[in-house]
């Protein structure tokens, strides 16, 4: 073991989780990762790769929320939660949500009041709606998983899993 290694016995607090992130973030080797990275608990990488319909689905679920809903999108931003540094494919926040978090730095220090993930096929469900119900658990008021292939959406809320989402937007064209 290098004499630098840390080991770690707990998981890290969001501002050591924080310090991680920007580390990342201006580290020169990851500057051209075709993929998303985000960080366990423990300070751990997780690295996906992006593909064509992710990128797709992202851009339309983007477009179609702040068409119904206004405000802003963000699509893979990092967002401080309990299992560490995720990145939803997009989230939904208001004009009260963006004036009460002026931070430009990231990771988001609480969650944008919808997160979307996209699912692929090689993704865990188990681990997606873990993601989900951390969203929750850090602020936002939905979490979102969209299943492209069998053109499916799972919402979750406070109170967990919900038949569909609380706000006014049509996902019918979602998967067109």
């Amino acid at each position: 073991m290098p004499v630098n290694a840390q080991t770690i016995e707990a998981p890290l607090a969001r501002d050591q989780l924080a310090a991680r992130w920007q580390a990342l973030c201006n580290d020169p080797t990851f500057e051209d990762v075709a993929g998303k990275i985000e960080l366990t608990e423990w300070g751990e990488i997780l690295m996906s790769p992006l593909g064509k319909l992710h990128g797709l689905v992202a851009v339309r679920v983007a477009g179609h929320l702040m068409q119904s809903l206004g405000g802003r999108t963000i699509v893979e931003v990092g967002v401080a939660t309990a299992i560490g540094v995720r990145a939803p494919g997009v989230a939904w926040c208001s004009d009260a949500y963006l004036a009460a978090h002026p931070e430009e730095d990231m990771p988001l220090s609480s969650a944008p009041e919808i997160c979307v993930e996209i699912a692929s096929p090689s993704n865990a469900l188990p681990k997606l709606r873990e993601k989900a119900m951390a969203y929750i658990g850090a602020g936002a008021v939905e979490a979102w998983i969209l299943f492209p292939q069998t053109r499916q959406i799972e919402y979750y809320g406070r109170s967990g899993r919900q038949d569909a989402s609380a706000f006014p937007v049509d996902v019918g064209g979602l998967f067109e």
